[in-house]
């Protein structure tokens, strides 16, 4: 019992030891703080301060320029204003790959769900098959057929996501995408 003891604490002195010997090096937190107190010293302080009165003043038309009240601007009324039009994300290869990731992602849970319902699907049949009292079986047939068409609707979700991802994939192909982006 001494003996195992004896080489347990051996042991845990071996390991712990390493640990010790490299926090004994490393600067401690209140050294790293002193040392960003001296460098933050030793910076110059702004030698300018901008004010209002430095910047440039934007020029005002004069009041001669200016169309009457009951008069429209030619300016304006030459051109209508353009909408403003939304600012598309920058597409860079972050962009593409969570794009791909996202409908890859989406195709994924709904197979798995397509799985979980055929299996629901069989269950069902071997119940309804096994069963003799006709209350039971039109519960079961029931629960059934809402199976049957929440099949339908996951199988038609995979197609759209296999659409869509060919889609990306088309996409991407025309804008000169590297196709390690898309993986």
């Amino acid at each position: 019992m001494a003996r195992r003891y004896a080489v347990t604490v051996f042991l845990a002195a071996a390991l712990l030891a390493p640990a010790v010997a490299r926090a004994q090096q490393s600067p401690t937190l209140g050294e790293i703080a002193l040392k960003e107190q001296e460098r933050r010293k030793s910076l110059k302080p702004a030698t300018k301060v901008l004010t209002s009165k430095d910047l440039p003043r934007a020029a005002v038309p004069p009041p001669a320029a200016q169309p009457a009240p009951g008069q429209a601007d030619p300016k304006t009324t030459a051109k209508p204003e353009e909408p403003a039009k939304p600012d598309e994300p920058e597409k860079t290869e972050a962009w593409w790959k969570e794009r791909i990731s996202q409908v890859r992602e989406e195709q994924r849970r709904n197979e798995m769900f397509a799985d979980a319902l055929q299996t629901r699907i069989n269950s069902l049949t071997n119940d309804f098959s096994s069963r003799d009292d006709p209350y039971q079986r039109a519960r079961i047939a029931e629960d059934r057929a809402k199976a049957v068409l929440e099949m339908d609707r996951v199988k038609a979700d995979l197609e759209s996501n296999r659409k869509k991802i060919a889609e990306i994939e088309e996409e991407a192909r025309r804008a000169g995408v590297p196709p390690g982006w898309l993986r």
